[in-house]
């Protein structure tokens, strides 16, 4: 059933009739610009709609190759690029840089902090945050990695550990300055560990003079029975020997029972000291059920039915890691970067079917397929029917993610630096920024 627009009140004096019809238009308002809210708001650029795009923050980041900045294989700006900049010709789209407080859902308004944004469809795509399993207290000793501050932040913690163990005289907190530990068997997890490996044994291996940086310990931990528990089990026995191959140390299920800053404690007693280690274990979805009154499951993903709308509210649209939704056959649907592109477009489609009174038929999700890198020439690659691994799954890996990145230049930068750090093993942002500094 078309949802009628919301009518504000209109300021005192003549409306030029472009006005008016501007004014009559359906808004559609984005909470989020990642994959999901990124993609829908391109969907509706020659809607006859008004669009605004609300995030906290000014860019639109490509998650997928964070790890890179974090372990100092490419700059913060390769992978990120302002959200004006991407809409700027899109006529119909205004951006607004502001934090979500809550979200009225009678007025069908969103409320910022700085004013208050009326809706006639609400589309909410506000990702996901790492979360501890109500251990917040380890956060400080063990930080994870979603946002560009989190990747500078560790990169910095990496580097700072090498040199930290070039001017320490004792060999015990040597010893720990060059263990890193790496908490959770998913691909950031598995990317995070192997990009460490290879940074310690090939790119700085003759940076140093007091220390050898190819003894460095990197030990992945996973609680689970397999690391890339989405992958079929072949796949990842094959990643985990691609690891070993580079020198980590996979220990699978032990979970972690304690965090601080001398190392993790594991559930059978290990204990595990470094002065480094990295959260990649688990994510929780923003307030967005909170905001919008909906059910949510464990993870706090909004509980949606089959055309992404939370009970009791067509007009508005989950999508990407905030929703907890299900396929044809009654599978969760990903938190991957395709699935959250699909619901974008999906949900722009969605809201031109209701605006012209027509059905939508569910969102119906598409697998693309799985992907994970492990280091140089070696990666895993899950096609349903085909299934890769080492140098052939690389290069996929490779050309895949060059396509999704956002826009030609970071293409292109992104490509050379690749092809330089492939024939010289070296990694070209190894700089310790931020408090880290001394």
């Amino acid at each position: 059933m078309p949802v009628t627009p919301v009518q504000s009140g209109s300021a005192p004096g003549k409306i030029a009739a472009g006005a008016e019809q501007t004014r009559h238009r359906p808004r559609v308002v984005i909470l989020g610009a990642g994959f999901g809210g990124l993609n829908a708001a391109l969907a509706l650029r020659r809607a006859p709609v008004e669009v605004t795009v609300i995030d906290r923050r000014n860019y639109h980041l490509f998650q997928p190759l964070l790890y890179q900045v974090a372990t100092a294989g490419l700059s913060p700006a390769q992978i990120a690029m302002p959200i004006r900049r991407i809409l700027s010709r899109q006529s119909n789209a205004t951006v607004l840089m502001d934090k979500i407080e809550a979200v009225d859902t009678a007025a069908r308004c969103v409320v910022t902090g700085s004013r208050r944004i009326p809706y006639d469809y609400l589309i909410v795509a506000t990702g996901a945050r790492h979360t501890y399993f109500g251990n917040d207290t380890w956060a400080d000793h063990a930080p994870g990695l979603k946002t560009i501050t989190d990747a500078t932040a560790i990169r910095a913690r990496i580097l700072s550990a090498f040199e930290r163990a070039e001017v320490t005289d004792d060999p015990h907190l040597r010893q720990t300055l060059l263990t890193f530990v790496v908490v959770g068997g998913g691909p950031t997890g598995v990317e995070l560990a192997g990009a460490i490996a290879e940074l310690s044994r090939r790119t700085i291996v003759r940076d140093f003079r007091r220390i050898d940086s190819s003894s460095a310990r990197v030990v992945l931990v996973e609680a689970g029975e397999r690391i890339l528990p989405a992958m079929p089990p072949c796949l990842s026995r094959k990643a985990q020997r691609q690891l070993e191959r580079l020198g980590v140390e996979v220990l699978l299920g032990n979970a972690v029972a304690g965090c601080d800053d001398s190392g993790v404690r594991l559930a059978d007693g290990t204990e595990i000291g470094s002065a480094c280690i990295l959260w990649a274990a688990g994510v929780m979805a923003s307030r967005a059920a909170k905001w919008i009154g909906a059910p949510a499951d464990r993870a706090g993903r909004v509980l949606v039915d089959g055309c992404l709308n939370p009970p009791g509210h067509e007009e508005i649209f989950v999508i990407g890691d905030t929703a907890s939704v299900t396929d044809a056959a009654g599978r969760p649907v990903p938190g991957v970067a395709p699935a959250a592109k699909q619901m974008g477009r999906y949900a722009a489609r969605a809201i031109l079917d209701d605006v012209a009174g027509r059905q939508s038929a569910p969102f119906r999700y598409r697998d693309y397929g799985n992907l994970a890198t492990i280091g140089r020439k070696a990666a895993v690659a899950d096609f349903g029917k085909a299934r890769l691994s080492g140098y052939p799954a690389w290069l996929v890996w490779n050309f895949a993610h060059l396509w999704f990145l956002v826009g030609f230049r970071n293409r292109l930068v992104v490509f050379l630096d690749w092809a330089v750090a492939y024939v010289r093993n070296d990694r070209a942002a190894r700089l310790i920024t931020g408090r880290h500094e001394a």
